[in-house]
């Protein structure tokens, strides 16, 4: 089956194409200029930028992919969860595309999306673990079956991602602050700032963030260099997902790990991870952080599972758990 996926969740859009779980095209219009002056996402500006280039960006991705619209078999788009109105800008297009060609359509749960990314094409059969660390989720997922998530962890604050562009506009850096901040990062000591472990001897699986980043605010007046600040709150806010993942697998005795969402593209994780002696699939870099070929893989993988369409009255989800039963729905 040929695939066009939607993501329009927060201030991406991402179109993307696939034939099967083999990626065709992967197109991301970045409003990251448009929001950097504002140190974030301004909802009503994301919601009208989607509208002014998504059909720009669905012609590029077909284009790329070497595809006209009447070769498409499924339309697919995030439902949920995300920020409403950007939603309901991808949400209409596919449901107006796909009815248009008549052909079937799918709401598609994002961080069902982002695990998608990392496993379309792996030798991946639960039981395994499911780690969704981004801007707005960090979840612990453990997955004993296809199709079936029960969430063990999740954020108590911040999410993951959330915390390092947070901790990234104190240290002066540009938005999105992850990827600028693991850069300072490189020329600092980790073990210079004396961070604490957030949740440190919790007999469950949560995260923490929010106090790192109060703490990365009282070093920065007490004159600790930048680098050094950055360097070592990276190194804590990994070793809380990793070490809090690690004590899970052995917790349930899992020996593989999915580990998804815009965080996976960070180095340190990855290294971090590659020592624990589990089995591990990441997504490829392009498909970490939000994207349309993501959704068009869910989707196809679910379609292989159930053939069944979503209805035409399908709603956007801003706050849609993965671990509800048919959450696609």
């Amino acid at each position: 089956m040929v695939i066009l996926g939607i993501d329009t969740s927060c201030d991406d859009t991402g179109v993307g194409v696939v034939a099967g779980t083999r990626v065709l095209a992967n197109v991301v219009a970045s409003q990251s200029e448009m929001h950097a002056r504002f140190g974030g996402v301004v909802p009503e500006f994301a919601s009208r930028e989607h509208a002014r280039v998504i059909d720009e960006v669905v012609g590029e991705a077909l284009r790329r992919a070497g595809v006209g619209v009447g070769d498409l078999d499924l339309v697919a788009a995030t439902r949920g969860p995300g920020l409403v109105g950007p939603l309901l800008v991808g949400l209409s297009y596919a449901k107006g595309l796909a009815f248009g060609l008549g052909i079937p359509w799918l709401g598609v749960h994002h961080l069902e999306a982002h695990l998608a990314a990392a496993q379309a094409e792996a030798d991946l059969e639960p039981p395994y673990l499911a780690l969704l660390a981004s801007g707005g989720h960090t979840h612990l997922f453990d997955v004993p079956e296809v199709g079936r998530y029960v969430l063990l962890g999740a954020t108590r604050d911040d999410a993951a991602g959330e915390a390092f562009d947070k901790v990234a506009r104190l240290l002066g850096l540009d938005y999105p602050g992850g990827p600028a901040l693991a850069a300072l990062a490189e020329r600092g000591d980790p073990h210079e700032v004396p961070f604490t472990l957030p949740l440190k001897g919790q007999s469950g699986f949560d995260f923490s963030f929010s106090g790192l980043k109060t703490a990365a605010a009282r070093f920065v007046e007490k004159g600790y260099a930048r680098a050094d600040i950055a360097a070592s709150f990276q190194r804590v806010v990994v070793e809380s997902l990793v070490t809090t993942v690690l004590r899970a697998a052995r917790q349930l005795g899992r020996k593989a790990v999915v580990v998804a969402g815009g965080v996976a593209a960070n180095r340190l994780l990855r290294k971090r991870f590659s020592e624990t002696g589990l089995r591990l699939f990441f997504p490829p870099p392009e498909l970490a952080t939000d994207n349309g070929a993501m959704v068009a893989l869910a989707a196809s993988l679910r379609w292989q599972r159930d053939p069944t369409p979503s209805p035409w009255g399908l709603e956007a989800a801003p706050y849609l758990p993965l671990d509800a039963e048919d959450s696609h729905l």
